[in-house]
């Protein structure tokens, strides 16, 4: 079990001057202190696609089976979507209804404001640069709050994701974005597009991206960050005041492990602690790896 002590950290925020020069809350802290222009880009065009194929009949029912018999024994509400660009093959498990992303926002705000930065013919000024790098790597709200902003609140982040093709993600209002709600296999299209070659944003920006997701405070480094491989990852966590201050605890990363590009999300709510819901989240990401990756044990 990697969970180390746990600090609360609340998604809301209530104010946002000063963003970068305050010190940002991190989950369950090590004690260790981490401080942290782009050309113009193509513009958002469709991400290229190759044919795309279902995880295999048989290796989809075993799949199904272990995650079915693990989560039948955990508390709470779980789903999981992988897509191995390597093979162009899909996978999503329980995820009908859509979950709250709490800080797994911050990824689709990051993806945001570079499809900006790029349609307004320019890289990112180091003010943005700064709040960007805050925002993923020590998950810091004011800073999230203030690219929000930027991106056209719920206005501008819907509009990116209808056309990154997350049809079932609904952006929070005003300074609610951590409410935004979504699907595991939608927040996997966003990552895709943050991360794909063929995609819209321009290779300088999706080095920049990867960068900031692969360095994120060594607290926060858990969830599909524990699978192992290469990886680049945003967590969120809440404790839910819908949920009678249960826990949403989320983790969504790309991870290259025995030569297969991965891209994992693994939503979840209603855990009884936080501690309780990484250790499932990790769980779950190490299950669908294995499935996909040959990994054993």
């Amino acid at each position: 079990m990697r969970v180390r002590r746990i600090w609360l950290m609340g998604v809301v925020l209530v104010a946002v001057s000063g963003c970068a020069g305050e010190t940002a809350a991190t989950v369950h802290p090590s004690g260790r202190d981490v401080v942290a222009q782009q050309p113009p880009g193509p513009g958002p065009e469709a991400v290229a696609r190759r044919e795309e194929r279902a995880l295999p009949a048989a290796r989809r029912q075993r799949l199904d089976r272990a995650l079915a018999r693990y989560l039948d024994q955990r508390p709470g509400r779980v789903a999981v979507a992988v897509y191995d660009r390597t093979t162009s093959t899909r996978y999503a498990f329980r995820e009908r209804e859509p979950f709250m992303l709490a800080s797994v926002a911050k990824m689709d705000i990051l993806l945001a404001l570079l499809l900006r930065a790029q349609e307004e013919r320019r890289g990112l000024d180091g003010y943005e640069r700064t709040l960007a790098s805050r925002m993923i790597r020590y998950s810091d709200n004011d800073c999230a709050h203030e690219l929000y902003m930027t991106v056209g609140g719920r206005r501008g982040l819907t509009e990116v994701l209808h056309r990154v093709g997350a049809q079932h993600t609904r952006p929070g209002g005003g300074l609610y974005w951590g409410t935004t709600r979504s699907r595991p296999s939608d927040q996997v299209r966003v990552l895709e597009w943050l991360t794909d070659p063929g995609g819209p944003v321009s290779a300088a920006n999706r080095r920049y991206a990867l960068d900031l997701m692969s360095t994120v405070h060594p607290a926060q480094d858990w969830g599909v960050g524990a699978v192992g491989g290469q990886v680049a990852v945003k967590n969120g966590w809440l404790p839910a005041e819908e949920h009678d201050g249960r826990w949403t605890v989320n983790s969504v990363g790309r991870l290259t492990v025995t030569g297969h590009e991965l891209l994992v999300a693994v939503l979840s709510e209603r855990s009884p602690a936080m501690s309780t819901g990484v250790a499932t989240v990790e769980q779950v990401a190490r299950l669908a790896v294995r499935a996909f990756a040959g990994q054993h044990g």
